[in-house]
């Protein structure tokens, strides 16, 4: 468990340190993504996004514990 937890902090550090060459990638606005906007409020909701997050850790989780 503890191996888990540190390898998911590594990961979201290395993370951070990249963030200023992944942010062009506009990972956040993916096809799939709803944008409702409006005159006074724009609403997000990242569907595939969370979908590929999700895979991505999945995959990382099951290699770290194989």
């Amino acid at each position: 468990m503890s191996r888990t937890l540190i390898l998911l902090g590594l990961t979201l550090v290395v993370i951070g340190l990249l963030w200023r060459w992944i942010g062009p990638l506009r990972l956040g606005r993916l096809p799939g993504d709803i944008v409702v906007e409006h005159q006074n409020f724009t609403l997000y909701i990242p569907i595939a996004t969370g979908l590929l997050i999700s895979i991505v850790l999945t995959l990382i989780l099951w290699l770290a514990n194989r």
